[in-house]
């Protein structure tokens, strides 16, 4: 029988297990302030069940992270206060995020998102650390696809340049 085995959770997390999950805490509460207020600016009823679901996910992925880092005797970072909900017409239009950019970035953010729990699964060395991080990751798969097929429902996707016309191909 090696280091390091045996039931995960009684094993000590590494420098970088630490650092990405308190990371991942972090980002998840600036997640849920951010994404409230973007409800607040959000007029499309399919952008804000997105948000909702967003919201949903990063607040599921702070109490499961934050007793993480408490199991192990680290202190998470305090939540940030509730945003109150306001009312569209209350915000200035000069003011007001529009439903694409708002889909841009959540699309933004969920793709960077996806990334950092595949970076946080290869260098966990603990089994429970690198699952809960795939689980994370599936989810903000599933929701991506969603943010997806509502840009081009929408027609708020701007696509990078099309290859419309394909070479010829060469032939030896």
């Amino acid at each position: 029988m090696g280091i390091l085995s045996g039931n995960p959770k009684d094993e000590p997390m590494h420098y970088g297990e630490i650092y990405g999950v308190w990371q991942a805490s972090m980002v998840a509460k600036g997640i849920v302030s951010c994404y409230q207020a973007f409800m607040n600016h959000a007029g499309d009823k399919d952008l804000k069940k997105i948000l909702d679901a967003l919201i949903d996910q990063a607040k599921l992925e702070i109490r499961e992270l934050d007793e993480l880092l408490t199991n192990n005797g680290i202190a998470p970072a305090p939540l940030l206060a509730e945003r109150p909900p306001v009312k569209l017409e209350d915000i200035p239009v000069g003011a007001r995020f529009t439903d694409p950019e708002i889909a841009a970035a959540i699309s933004a953010d969920t793709a960077a998102g996806i990334v950092a729990c595949s970076q946080a699964m290869t260098q966990s060395l603990r089994e429970d650390i690198g699952a809960l991080f795939a689980k994370y990751h599936l989810s903000k798969t599933g929701i991506a696809v969603r943010i997806l097929e509502m840009n081009k429902e929408k027609g708020w996707l701007i696509p990078p340049p099309l290859q419309l016309k394909r070479p010829e191909p060469v032939k030896a």
